[in-house]
């Protein structure tokens, strides 16, 4: 009867040494120290990205809208300023496409139409109207076509009665 009660006293020991290792095996698995910063700097990444990017769309789309108001600006009075109709619409062209690309967009982008008022484009008194319109390619994708927006801006000149 000693040796089983022996046994059995040695069998509860075990028992109890195994259900304690096993408490402690579970207690540190389910330890998440230092597991915070993991996952805080995993959904800061994840949820920064997609910030940063629409903040240059953002400002990609403002630095549009400032270039086609002076590329309306300058063609209006570049064209304003010419000689002759026929040269007029080629250098408000080219004065808009410079005034573009110098806010860093693409010529293709571009579209520029120039019209006069009543009567002949560079009479004296007459106005000349160029209506400039930019499409602002997504950030970062500017060789796959695709548009984030569409700015446009007018500018009207009054040619110089006494030119």
């Amino acid at each position: 009867m000693r040796r089983y009660l022996a046994d059995r006293t040695r069998a509860a020991v075990v028992v109890r040494a195994w259900r304690r290792a096993a408490r402690r095996a579970v207690e540190e698995a389910h330890d998440e120290s230092g597991s915070a910063v993991v996952e805080f700097v995993f959904l800061g990444t994840l949820l920064l990205v997609p910030v940063v990017y629409f903040v240059i769309a953002v400002g990609q789309v403002q630095g549009g809208s400032f270039a086609v108001v002076s590329a309306a600006d300058h063609a209006a009075k570049v064209f304003a300023a010419a000689e002759e109709p026929g040269a007029a619409h080629g250098l408000a062209a080219q004065a808009a496409l410079i005034s573009v690309q110098d806010f860093g967009f693409d010529a293709g982008d571009l579209t520029v139409s120039i019209g006069c008022g009543s009567g002949a484009c560079l009479e004296p008194g007459s106005t000349v109207t160029v209506e400039v319109a930019l499409d602002v390619p997504l950030p970062l994708m500017s060789g796959f076509g695709m548009s984030f927006a569409r700015v446009n801006s007018s500018a009207t000149q009054i040619v110089e009665q006494y030119g």
